[in-house]
C-alpha cells in the first residue's frame, strides 16, 4: 500500500506540486495572487520536476528510460544536465523579481513545451503512449510553461498599471 502511494507520487510529482502551488498561492496571502502563484510554480511544478527530472536521468537512466518507453542512451545524460539547469534556475526565481522570473520561465518554456512537441512526434511516430511520454509530464510541460507565461503578463501589466496610479 505504501509503495503504491509512493510510486504514484513519484509518477505524478508535476501535477501533486503544482496543485500544492496552488493551495499554498492561495493560502498565503502576502502580495498579488498572480505573483504569489507564479512564484509557487516556478519553485514547485517547474523548479523541484525539473532537479528530479535531472537527477533521475543522470543518475537512474534506466528508470528514466523505462518510464518514457525509450532505450537507455547517452543523451539522457545532456537531458539531465538540461533538467537540472533549467530545474535549479527556477528554484533560484521563487527568490528573486520579475526579470530573473521572466527570463526564468523563457528557459523554462523553450525546453517544456519543445518537449512537449517531442513527446507528440513520439506520440505520433512511434506509438509511445507509456505514461512518462503520453502522460502527467506531457501535460505539465504545456501546462506549466503556458500558465507561467499568462501569470508574469499579469504581475508585469499589474505592476505598470500600479506605477502610473501612483
Amino acid at each position: 500500500m505504501i509503495s503504491e502511494g509512493v510510486g504514484f507520487l513519484l509518477r505524478n510529482l508535476p501535477a501533486v506540486l503544482f496543485v500544492i502551488a496552488f493551495a499554498i498561492a492561495a493560502f498565503r496571502r502576502r502580495g498579488p495572487f498572480a505573483e504569489r502563484l507564479l512564484a509557487w510554480i516556478l519553485l514547485l511544478p517547474i523548479g523541484l520536476t525539473g532537479v528530479w527530472a535531472g537527477l533521475l536521468h543522470i543518475f537512474f537512466p534506466t528508470v528514466a528510460a523505462a518510464y518514457i518507453g525509450w532505450q537507455v542512451s547517452p543523451f539522457q545524460f545532456e537531458v539531465g544536465m538540461a533538467d537540472l539547469a533549467i530545474g535549479a534556475t527556477a528554484c533560484l526565481a521563487f527568490w528573486r523579481g520579475l526579470e530573473f522570473k521572466e527570463a526564468a520561465i523563457c528557459a523554462a518554456s523553450v525546453f517544456l513545451l519543445g518537449d512537449a512537441v517531442g513527446h507528440i512526434r513520439q506520440m505520433l511516430s512511434s506509438g509511445n503512449f507509456k505514461p512518462g511520454n503520453a502522460g502527467t509530464p506531457f501535460y505539465m510541460d504545456i501546462i506549466c510553461p503556458l500558465l507561467a507565461i499568462v501569470l508574469l503578463a499579469i504581475a508585469k501589466r499589474s505592476r505598470s498599471s500600479g506605477r502610473r496610479a501612483s
